[in-house]
């Protein structure tokens, strides 16, 4: 008996270690099956395709006033000019309840939560350089990303959301991009559909020559010999990728074999970087003025591991602590504005129209 309690007692602490070391795994694994509808994704319902010809099937679009506009507060106004090129912005999950696989069209908290962080956080970035087109789509719940269903429910809800993503995308070019060069970007959801995009409707297309790169942040993408990894800030034609946390993050969404590019270098030569080299992070939600220096940030197994962080801005975690998924943009928000205009008039030198300026 006594034996017997020791073995119980070993196996319940080898558990409870277990448990503490894969705690955000583990959890995130509990939020998926708790957000994963009580039906089939056969079973479900699911909005009309949406119309891309309506305005309010899109989240931006350069001709009205929305939240992808907002710029820091000391730039200027006239950054939001009409520009040369476009960009083609994917928002990612924002629809949590667990009712259905795909979001309703006119869910009011989803869509609020893509205007008021996504839009204001992430595509207002792209403001200086790009008119910025980001449609809503019916999004996956978060749980398909962990659905081993046999019927498979999770891939059939991943695949209507990317149906979506392609229709908006072949409307943007046919209806409102004019044969503009374009960028491709997008966050974690939404990169995972920019990047099934980029190798299903660009690459190898009469349009893979008019992209001018794919910033497909906060999902782990996996390099291959069809596009290139932007190597050098003015690299064009090319992919890039980060996922951002701190070293000791219990979960992180990047993988050992995952692109990263560091967005304080920009440069496969620099994968480090001090927070000195941080030109200013912000968060909307804060305020409209930035934070030099946030943080430093280097390039290692795929992970961009932050370190040195100056703000207590940053500080909601809900993959865990150490894990800065949903700050990939924030926090390097003004070394991506500049990248952004950096890379644009190379590609526009490169293509012998005028050089933007800022």
């Amino acid at each position: 008996m006594k034996k017997f309690l020791v073995i119980t007692a070993v196996i319940t602490g080898l558990l409870l270690v277990v448990g503490y070391v894969f705690r955000a795994p583990l959890t995130m694994i509990a939020a998926g099956w708790a957000m994963t509808p009580n039906l089939s994704f056969a079973d479900d319902t699911r909005s009309p395709d949406p119309d891309y010809a309506m305005p309010n099937r899109w989240a931006a679009l350069p001709d009205r006033e929305d939240f992808a506009d907002v710029i820091p507060d000391h730039l200027a106004a006239d950054t939001l000019k009409a520009q040369p090129v476009d960009v083609f912005f994917i928002h990612p999950t924002t629809y949590t309840p667990g009712e259905h696989w795909n979001q309703p069209l006119d869910h009011t908290e989803a869509n609020q939560r893509a205007d008021y962080w996504v839009m204001r956080d992430q595509a207002s970035a792209f403001n200086g350089c790009c008119n910025v087109y980001a449609p809503r789509y019916r999004q996956a719940n978060l749980a398909a990303f962990f659905d081993a269903s046999m019927e498979n429910n999770g891939q059939q809800a991943l695949d209507l959301a990317y149906q979506d993503v392609a229709s908006a995308f072949r409307y943007f070019i046919e209806n409102f991009n004019d044969g503009r060069p374009f960028i491709i970007a997008g966050h974690s959801q939404g990169s995972f559909h920019g990047n099934r995009l980029l190798r299903e409707q660009i690459i190898g297309t009469a349009l893979g020559d008019r992209m001018i790169a794919a910033y497909t942040v906060g999902f782990p993408i996996e390099a291959d010999a069809r596009v290139d990894v932007c190597k050098t800030p003015t690299q064009t034609n090319c992919q890039i990728s980060w996922n951002a946390n701190e070293e000791d993050a219990a979960f992180s969404h990047g993988q050992p074999t995952s692109v990263c590019v560091n967005p304080l270098t920009w440069d496969s030569a620099e994968p480090s970087a001090t927070e000195a080299a941080n030109l200013g992070a912000i968060t909307f939600a804060a305020g409209t003025s930035v934070e030099v220096a946030a943080v430093g940030a280097s390039c290692e197994d795929g992970q961009l591991i932050l370190r040195g962080l100056q703000s207590e801005s940053f500080s909601y975690f809900p993959f865990g602590p150490g894990n800065f998924h949903i700050y990939d943009y924030a926090l390097f928000y003004m070394n991506i504005r500049q990248n952004l205009g950096e890379r644009v008039s190379a590609y526009l030198a490169q293509a012998g129209e005028a050089t933007l300026t800022k």
